[in-house]
C-alpha cells in the first residue's frame, strides 16, 4: 500500500500532486519540526483540558439523570442540542465571547460531552437487576445502589464513550483554532497552510492530527478492553434496560414536557449571555435574532440570504448522508459476506474515524476540487463510521434459529442475509440514519467553509469576516434548528416503522 501510494505521488498520477509520496510527507515533517511542536503542543493542551472538563460535566449529568429522571427530560432540549449542533457554527459566537484559548478548551468539551454522557447514562442504568434487589433487601437506598452497583458497571460503557470522545476532542480544538486567530494550534498552522500551495505540508499537518486523535482512542480502546473483562460478568444485566421515558405516557405530559426542556434550552442561552456579560453590540439573544430576521432594518435582506444559503446547503446534506448510509450499508454487508476481506479495510474506516474534520477536509479538495464531490465525501467521511458500526452490530445479530432454517433448506449466505439478516437489522439501519443524520450537516457546513464557498458554512465564515454579528448568531441558530430537526425527522419516522416492524 505504501509503495504504490509512494509511486503515485512521485509521479503525480492524481490531481496533479495533490496526493504527494509519504517519502516528501516525511521530509516535509521534518524540515517543519519545530514548527510542529509548538503547535502540537497548544492543541493538545487545549484538547486535553477540554476533553477532562468535559467528562467531568457528563459524568456528573448522567448520575443525576438516573438518580432524578425528571431531570432527564428537563434536560433533553439542551443534551439534544448538543448532540445535534454542527460544532463549526459557534466557534465564532464562542471566539466572540472568549479570550485566549478558551474556545478551543470550550468547543472540545462541548465535542465530548454527549458520547460520554449517553455511554455512562447507558452504563449506570444497565445492571444487574438482582444486585439491585440484593441491596434494597439489605435496606440500602438509591445511593448505595448507585455506589455498589451502578458506578461498577458503568466502567464499560464509560470507557467506550471516552474512546470515541477523544477524536472528538481533538475536533473541536482544531476548529475553535480555525476562527479564532490564535498563534499556535494545529487548526492554525492548517489555516496558515492552505494558500501556501504546499500539499505534502497540508498532509502532514492532517496525519500528525489524526495521530493525535488516534493515540487518545487507542488508549480508551484499550481500557475499554480491560474494564470491559474485568466488571462485565459481575454487574451488567442480563437483559436490556429501557431508558428512561420509554414507558407509554399520555400525549399532554410528553407535550408538557417537551415544551418544558424547550424553555429549558432557551433559558440557558439568556442565562449564558447574562453569565458572559459581552457587549450588547456582540450578542444575540434568542428574541434579539427573531428581531434580526423579521423587524429590524435589513431584514428582507438578511432572511434572503440565509434561506438562499439554506437552499445550498440541505440539498447537499441530504445526498451526502445518503451516500454514507449506503457506503455504510454495503461495506457492512461485505464485512458480513467476506469477512477477510472486510477485515483488511477496516484500518481505513478507523482513519476516517480519528482523523479531524477539519485537518481531512482540504486534503479532500486538493483531490477532488471546490465543487459537489469535495462537499460529498466529507460528507460521507463523518457518517460513515458510525453508520457501518450500527448496521454491523445489527447484522451480526441475527436470530441463529431464523439463520438455521434458511439453511436447513439450502439458502446460501447471500439468501440467509437477504431473508434474515437486513430484516432483522431494520432498527439498527434506522438508528444509523438517526445517528448520521446532524453530522452530515455538520460536514457539509466544514466543506462549505473551507472549500466550496456555499451555503451555511460559507455564509458564516464570510459574516466572521463582515463581524455580521446579528447574521453570525442567526446561522448558529438555524444551523442548530435544522440540525435537531433532521434528527427528530429520523426519531419519528424510526418510532413510525418499529410501530409496524413490532406489528403494534
Amino acid at each position: 500500500m505504501l509503495a504504490a501510494w509512494e509511486i503515485v505521488g512521485r509521479f503525480e498520477l492524481i490531481a496533479n500532486g495533490a496526493f504527494p509520496a509519504p517519502t516528501a510527507i516525511l521530509s516535509g515533517l521534518w524540515a517543519d519540526s519545530d514548527l510542529y511542536w509548538r503547535h502540537i503542543s497548544a492543541s493538545v493542551r487545549s484538547a486535553s483540558l477540554g476533553f477532562v472538563i468535559g467528562n467531568v460535566i457528563a459524568v456528573l449529568m448522567a448520575v443525576l439523570f438516573v438518580q432524578f429522571p425528571a431531570t432527564e427530560r428537563l434536560m433533553s432540549g439542551i443534551n439534544i442540542t448538543l448532540f445535534a449542533m454542527p460544532l463549526i457554527a459557534v466557534v465564532p459566537v464562542l471566539v466572540l465571547a472568549f479570550d485566549g484559548s478558551t474556545p478551543q478548551v470550550v468547543l472540545a468539551a462541548v465535542a465530548v460531552y454527549y458520547p460520554t454522557m449517553s455511554s455512562m447514562l447507558l452504563g449506570l442504568r444497565n445492571v444487574d437487576d438482582r444486585l439491585v434487589d440484593a441491596i434494597r433487601g439489605f435496606g440500602g437506598g438509591s445511593l448505595a445502589i448507585l455506589r455498589r452497583v451502578r458506578l461498577r458497571a458503568a466502567l464499560p460503557a464509560l470507557t467506550i464513550g471516552l474512546r470515541t470522545a477523544a477524536p472528538a476532542a481533538v475536533l473541536g480544538s482544531l476548529l475553535a483554532e480555525f476562527g479564532s486567530g490564535s498563534r499556535w494550534g494545529l487548526g492554525t498552522f492548517l489555516l496558515g497552510s492552505l494558500g501556501a500551495g504546499d500539499p505534502a505540508r497540508l498532509w502532514g499537518i492532517g496525519l500528525v492530527a489524526t495521530g493525535i486523535a488516534g493515540v487518545g482512542y487507542g488508549v480508551f480502546a484499550l481500557v475499554a478492553k480491560v474494564t470491559t473483562r474485568q466488571v462485565a460478568s459481575e454487574t451488567l444485566a442480563t437483559s436490556p434496560v429501557p431508558a428512561s421515558g420509554s414507558r407509554e405516557e399520555h400525549p399532554v405530559t410528553r407535550f408538557l414536557y417537551a415544551l418544558a426542556s424547550l424553555i429549558v434550552a432557551l433559558g440557558a442561552w439568556q442565562l449564558l449571555l447574562a453569565v458572559i456579560d459581552l457587549n450588547p453590540i456582540l450578542t444575540r439573544s434568542p428574541v434579539g435574532v427573531v428581531r434580526f430576521l423579521f423587524t429590524e432594518d435589513g431584514s428582507g435582506e438578511a432572511r434572503a440570504r440565509l434561506v438562499t444559503a439554506l437552499g445550498e446547503t440541505l440539498p447537499a446534506v441530504f445526498w451526502g448522508l445518503a451516500a454514507g448510509l449506503v457506503a455504510a450499508f454495503v461495506f457492512a454487508v461485505v464485512l458480513t459476506l467476506l469477512p477477510s476481506v472486510g477485515r483488511s479495510v477496516l484500518p481505513f474506516a478507523l482513519i476516517s474515524q480519528t482523523m479531524p474534520l477539519v485537518a481531512f477536509t482540504p486534503l479532500i479538495a486538493l483531490v477532488f476540487g471546490r465543487g459537489a464531490w469535495t462537499t460529498i465525501v466529507v460528507t460521507i467521511s463523518v457518517t460513515f463510521f458510525p453508520s457501518f458500526v450500527t448496521i454491523a452490530q445489527g447484522l451480526a445479530m441475527t436470530p441463529r434459529r431464523a439463520v438455521d432454517v434458511v439453511q436447513i433448506y439450502g439458502g446460501s449466505k447471500l439468501t440467509v442475509l437477504r431473508l434474515v439478516s437486513v430484516p432483522s437489522a431494520v432498527p439498527y439501519l434506522l438508528a444509523a440514519a438517526r445517528l448520521a443524520a446532524p453530522r452530515a450537516l455538520l460536514g457539509v457546513m466544514v466543506a462549505e467553509w473551507l472549500a466550496t464557498g456555499r451555503g451555511l458554512g460559507n455564509l458564516l465564515n464570510e459574516s466572521r469576516g463582515r463581524l455580521d454579528f446579528g447574521m453570525i448568531w442567526s446561522v448558529a441558530a438555524v444551523s442548530v434548528v435544522v440540525a435537531i430537526a433532521l434528527y427528530r425527522v429520523f426519531v419519528a419516522i424510526d418510532q413510525m416503522v418499529m410501530k409496524r416492524y413490532l406489528g403494534g
